[in-house]
């Protein structure tokens, strides 16, 4: 999908701003709500957000006719897609203006990201808005008389160097739908926390835990709350973050105490490069819920440390035989996962050449004494 869009936006003379390799562009229109100036007939707003490019929003003629998505916070906007009607009419998108911004009383007053001069009748053309901020994406036509639909609308933003992306994560418990791995999702789950939120049974101490696969140094984690209720549930929330997986991970360092965090709300929490694998949020305390919208962790790594490892051989091992060889690496391995270091490969560079012997003590010579 993402290299259709930039295939396209190529072919059209659109080049949206270059992103790093530790950055990932996601479609969040889905995430909000959506109105419009005018309803004609049945094609309502959320029809653009359908995924059906046949099923479309429209509105009555009027003047400046708009449709109006609210992502619930504000975003980096990189790039607008949008679709035109197939059936007919094409040529009414064009002079629509894509804004984005935080003024939700007086559309026109939102920055302009884009003017769509034309689209070909049910192409989908992709407009950059290099990372525009704003909790508002607007399309209005401007003039009288004017009829504005939309068949579908895509809203790209990006995470840049969010390290909890991808990796395995894992939760005591587990409250119906609300699985461990939604919290990092990218979905702050405003309008369907359910289907984008983790949360955990009502229990004693309820956890959640993030594995980074290897060590790193975290900057900031930031925690989203869930916003259709019980935002009060997530006080007294810890974060930790370390190596040891003693307690499921919750008796590794402190980074911070959430003392509480409003409705739909996102704080961020500054852990000063804190290494570690594992980052895990945990409640102290009996018939506690533990739920999580989104976590984010940011820092840098991974870390390549110097790591001393004691291991006990027997002294009957000979090197020479290749299965010792195999069952000392499998130990080593062994040991350094102990101490957070994993997904390495561990290989002999060079094999010796030769066993080394005890040397056997010289008998002892008596000096002679005389007598």
């Amino acid at each position: 999908m993402k290299v259709f869009f930039r295939s396209l936006s190529l072919l059209l003379g659109v080049f949206p701003l270059q992103m790093k390799a530790d950055e990932k562009e996601v479609n969040v229109a889905g995430w909000g709500t959506v109105s419009q100036s005018t309803l004609f007939y049945d094609w309502h707003p959320q029809n653009a957000l359908d995924g059906i490019p046949s099923t479309c929003a429209h509105t009555q003629s009027q003047s400046n006719p708009w449709w109006k998505l609210d992502l619930l916070t504000v975003y980096s906007v990189n790039r607008v897609l949008i679709t035109n009607r197939l059936s007919c009419c094409s040529e009414r998108i064009n002079g629509a203006e894509i804004r984005v911004g935080n003024d939700s009383s007086n559309l026109f007053s939102n920055p302009i990201c884009a003017v769509i001069p034309v689209i070909p009748a049910g192409a989908s053309y992709s407009y950059s808005c290099n990372r525009m901020e704003g909790r508002y994406v607007i399309v209005v036509i401007p003039g009288s008389d004017r009829i504005l639909t939309l068949c579908e609308v895509e809203v790209y933003v990006v995470y840049p160097g969010n390290l909890a992306t991808g990796r395995s994560v894992t939760q005591s418990s587990t409250i119906s739908s609300w699985f461990a791995k939604q919290a990092i999702d990218f979905n702050l789950g405003f309008t369907r926390p359910e289907s984008a939120c983790s949360s955990t049974t009502s229990q004693t101490n309820p956890w959640w835990r993030l594995d980074l696969q290897q060590i790193y140094r975290v900057s900031r984690v930031v925690v989203t709350n869930r916003r259709d209720c019980c935002p009060e549930r997530i006080n007294g929330a810890e974060i930790r973050i370390g190596n040891s997986l003693e307690n499921n991970g919750n008796n590794n360092p402190i980074c911070a105490v959430i003392s509480s965090i409003p409705a739909g709300v996102s704080f961020t929490y500054a852990c000063d490069d804190m290494e570690g694998r594992f980052v895990n949020l945990i409640i102290p305390g009996d018939s506690r819920f533990l739920t999580l919208c989104e976590v984010e962790v940011y820092g840098e790594g991974p870390c390549l440390k110097q790591t001393f490892v004691k291991l006990k051989l027997k002294s009957s091992w000979s090197l020479s035989e290749a299965a010792v060889r195999v069952q000392l690496l499998t130990r080593l391995e062994s040991a350094l996962a102990g101490t957070g270091i994993s997904n390495v490969t561990l290989r002999w560079s060079q094999l010796h050449k030769q066993e080394v012997m005890r040397k056997e003590a010289a008998p002892a010579q008596c000096a002679l004494r005389k007598t």
